[in-house]
């Protein structure tokens, strides 16, 4: 990636962060859960394609119901602060911490998205790769 791209990617990725505030009040996904969409941006080198910034933020002892992603998005998470307890496709659970990350792929079934205390709380910050043309981002249901 040449200096130019990489600067404008990193310019990017700190408006996901800076213009969260700037879009009000995010809808509530479950008791002590919300999600903003921070940033959605065409993917100027690979047509059909959108770069979308979810910011996902719990409350203390906050989760969001079982779910699945678009059929396309390709998704590539950081907790930004606390911790969050992930499971995919009945596999183990696991905690990730602030600045830690994981993945989900096309198709994963997200069993368990959770903040991993009671008292604090919690922040994730998920990109998706996805096509353009889907606007349904999330589906809530209770199994695969």
């Amino acid at each position: 990636m040449s200096r130019p791209h990489r600067l404008r990617f990193a310019a990017g990725l700190a408006a996901l962060l800076l213009a969260a505030p700037l879009l009000g009040a995010p809808p509530a996904l479950a008791d002590g859960a919300k999600v903003t969409l921070v940033y959605d941006q065409p993917i100027p080198n690979l047509p059909g394609k959108s770069l979308r910034g979810v910011l996902v933020e719990y409350e203390g002892g906050g989760f969001s119901p079982a779910h699945v992603h678009a059929p396309s998005a390709l998704i590539y998470a950081t907790v930004l602060e606390g911790a969050v307890e992930m499971r995919l496709n009945g596999g183990e659970t696991k905690v990730y911490r602030a600045l830690e990350n994981f993945s989900e792929m096309p198709g994963d079934f997200h069993d368990v998205s959770a903040n991993a205390s009671k008292t604090e709380p919690a922040k994730l910050l998920a990109v998706f790769v996805v096509n353009t043309d889907e606007t349904e981002l999330t589906t809530f249901r209770s199994h695969r």
